[in-house]
């Protein structure tokens, strides 16, 4: 009797690659990794750092559980991401980027910065946390590589980052802003997202959405001037 013939890992993954396009490119690959809807905007979630699902889900309210469930274990299944359960007393599962998956920020950060060329990008739609701290890595102005270092604190709804300039460099990450020597405070990412692209002062914002300045307002002016969307083509 004939045996079957085993399947190894890597003919599996050769039969997977080509499932849409049937084309050895790259993109074409990139693109049936990350290419189903809600896949790349999870991706971009967790470019700062592990996530719970119900964060997930928070940060991305048009998705289900359901999908997202999907996704998570379609991009387990690729090598794109891990989970991993927290040492107690978190005792957490989370979701984190593997090395192959950050690998995806300079791709992600440059479709952002091409569709925002568009007439028909709105920049008014709403925005999750980390999206607007990718914003900026991406819209920062060429001024930024003289600029000072700085370091400025923002917390928007119940997350916390700090986002700093250093040597000439944009970074941001999760963790407290006390000690920062100026703090942006909203319910949401939109308030923030106008003062750096839309130039409404921060006292309109203030007064009208909910956003709440702390420190050195000379230094948030700024940092504010470090930002803009490019002009639309």
């Amino acid at each position: 009797m004939k045996l079957q013939k085993e399947t190894s890992s890597s003919d599996r993954g050769q039969r997977e690659h080509g499932r849409w396009y049937d084309d050895a490119c790259g993109t074409a690959f990139g693109l049936e990794i990350l290419g189903e809807r809600w896949a790349m905007l999870i991706v971009r979630e967790l470019l700062l750092g592990a996530r719970r699902f119900s964060d997930l889900r928070d940060a991305l309210p048009g998705i289900s559980a359901k999908v997202l469930t999907e996704r998570l274990e379609s991009l387990a299944e690729w090598g794109v991401l891990t989970r991993k359960t927290l040492p107690p007393p978190a005792a957490t599962q989370v979701y984190e980027l593997t090395e192959w998956g950050y690998r995806a920020e300079p791709a992600i950060m440059e479709l952002g910065r091409w569709a925002a060329l568009s007439l028909r990008h709105n920049p008014q739609l709403p925005l999750s946390a980390v999206s607007l701290m990718t914003s900026m890595k991406t819209m920062q102005l060429p001024a930024l590589a003289q600029a000072p270092d700085m370091a400025v604190g923002m917390a928007v709804g119940g997350e916390e980052f700090v986002v700093s300039i250093r040597q000439g460099l944009f970074g941001a990450e999760r963790a407290p802003v006390a000690g920062c020597p100026a703090v942006l405070r909203a319910p949401a990412a939109p308030p923030i997202a106008g003062a750096l692209y839309a130039d409404i002062p921060l006292e309109a914002l203030e007064a009208e959405a909910g956003l709440v300045v702390e420190g050195d307002r000379a230094l948030l002016r700024r940092f504010i001037g470090l930002f803009a969307l490019p002009p639309r083509i």
